[in-house]
Parts: C-alpha cells; structure tokens; sequence
C-alpha cells in the first residue's frame, strides 16, 4: 500500500510530461503532413542518385572507361 503513494504521482509525472510532448508536437506541425512520408518511398527510383546506387560493381562506368 504505501508503494501507490510513490508510484501514483511518479505516474501522473509521466502521464503529464506525455501530454506535454503531444501538444508540442501538434503545435509544432508535426502531423501536417503524414502523407508526403509515404509517397516518398514509392517515389524514389525517381532520384538519380538512387540509379547510381542500383548499378552493380561489375558494371564499369564513364569514369573508368575514360582513365583507361
């Protein structure tokens, strides 16, 4: 019984530092856009970059046909 005087505060500490958290993300535009996030995975073989990472090793490139 005298552990409920010590973890009930400690729980409402935690209850109120959670709510804290949650307005501050609201406020701070957190959520405004969930679904940009998503599309960028479907979206990415568009990147360039993500073609140069794709390309095997074994495949030789401009650069290593010109140095030769």
């Amino acid at each position: 019984m005298e552990s409920l005087y010590l973890l009930i505060p400690i729980a409402i500490v935690f209850v109120i530092i959670a709510v804290a958290v949650f307005f501050w993300a609201v406020r701070s535009d957190q959520f405004e856009d969930l679904e940009r996030q998503g599309m960028n995975v479907l979206l990415d073989d568009d990147d360039p970059k993500a073609k140069h990472r794709n390309k095997s090793p074994t495949q030789p490139t401009n650069d290593d046909e010109q140095s030769s």
